[in-house]
């Protein structure tokens, strides 16, 4: 591939601000490898915008020196208008890398910021982030299309508020039907496990309103699913902008260290394992590679993605899909990738193409007067 400018966004107004630091200035250190001409641009806690040199993209700082960006020798801040004039506004525009995770960066937000000056940009659009996000639409969607989800209901903050008592016993009417009554409960629109708790006894209300409680506190809508016991958490990447380009890689297997794949379980060295060849029939494989074929085409994804799933025996369900994954030091997504013959800097490399490739296929919108009906 010609070398490009690319320009990695990074961090961003998220609880999953620190997880992006890592994945963001892994992918910039590799495709810097790739010969590259890599930049960043951090977005702090506040959403404000701050233009990283090149040198300042180093995996090797610690993630906590990004909260001092005048110290790192970054400019700024900028608010997004600026920050973008500044991207776009050059005579060779770079590719953006959108490398957050969680609201803002995962959702659509940025996708739309970036749509809206024209600039190429990575992984999925606007709508099809914003349905990635959002865990009830993702259900909703491929549970419509006949796809199996686990047993699942929806809360609102705005009904648990209004009505807390008849939440509660919807929510104890829910688990007493289900063949083991715990509950998983988390935010709707939120990754990397961020405000999820299990409920070990619905019919106790302490702990239903601890753990919307805990959900509500990073979104106001909440995903109440069936928990199986002891399932296998298993991870499919895909890769592609369409189905007669897209690449399906794994499953690859988490073995959690805790109850769940908590937060601490996901990113906490040691704690949890994961392998890229699990045990698995040839007839299960395939289908969880078809069912993450046929989730990614549904929500109109591009790029690249990640889904998840649940199999308890021999029945699998799908969980969620994550338009922008992690590439962390244990990020299944860019492991699996090695199935296709990607190492981390060629599937970072593959992703920037296949960005190009969407964007070269969109029509131009400006329009003049002429152009009106």
């Amino acid at each position: 591939m010609t070398p490009r400018d690319i320009c990695v966004v990074l961090g961003g107004p998220s609880a999953e601000h620190d997880v992006s630091l890592v994945s963001g200035r892994a992918i910039g250190a590799a495709l810097a490898e790739r010969g590259h001409r890599v930049s960043g641009w951090l977005i702090d806690l506040e959403g404000c915008w701050w233009h990283l040199p090149p040198e300042r993209m180093d995996p090797s700082i610690p993630p906590s020196a990004y909260d001092d960006p005048v110290a790192l020798g970054a400019s700024g801040p900028f608010d997004p208008a600026s920050a973008l004039d500044r991207l776009g506004g050059t005579a060779a525009q770079p590719v953006v890398f959108i490398a957050l995770h969680g609201p803002f960066g995962e959702d659509g937000t940025v996708q739309a910021l970036c749509e809206s000056v024209r600039l190429v940009y990575t992984g999925s659009g606007v709508a099809a982030s914003a349905v990635g996000m959002d865990k009830a639409l993702f259900k909703r969607l491929v549970g419509g299309l006949g796809m199996p989800v686990v047993p699942w209901l929806e809360v609102g903050a705005a009904e648990y508020q209004r009505d807390r008592g008849g939440v509660l016993a919807r929510l104890e009417r829910f688990a007493h039907d289900l063949p083991d009554r715990r509950l998983i409960i988390k935010p709707a629109g939120l990754g990397s496990s961020v405000g999820v708790s299990i409920v070990h006894r619905p019919d106790e209300p302490s702990e239903l309103e601890y753990a919307l409680a805990e959900a509500f506190r990073h979104d106001d809508a909440a995903v109440v699913e069936a928990y199986l016991a002891a399932p296998r958490e298993l991870e499919a990447s895909v890769v592609g902008n369409d189905a007669a380009s897209l690449q399906v890689f794994g499953p690859g297997e988490i073995f959690p260290g805790h109850e769940f794949y908590d937060f601490t379980a996901k990113y906490e060295a040691g704690v949890s394992r994961t392998t890229a060849t699990p045990e698995l029939s040839p007839r299960m494989r395939e289908r969880i590679r078809g069912m993450a074929a046929q989730a990614f085409l549904a929500i109109g994804a591009e790029g690249f993605a990640r889904v998840d799933f649940l199999l308890s025996g021999e029945d699998v369900y799908i969980s969620e899909i994550n338009t922008i994954p992690g590439f962390t030091p244990i990020s299944l997504f860019p492991v699996l990738c090695a199935e296709g013959g990607y190492d981390f800097g060629a599937i970072a490399e593959r992703i920037v193409e296949l960005a190009l490739a969407r964007h070269a296929h969109r029509p131009v919108r400006l329009l003049t007067r002429a152009d009106l009906p």
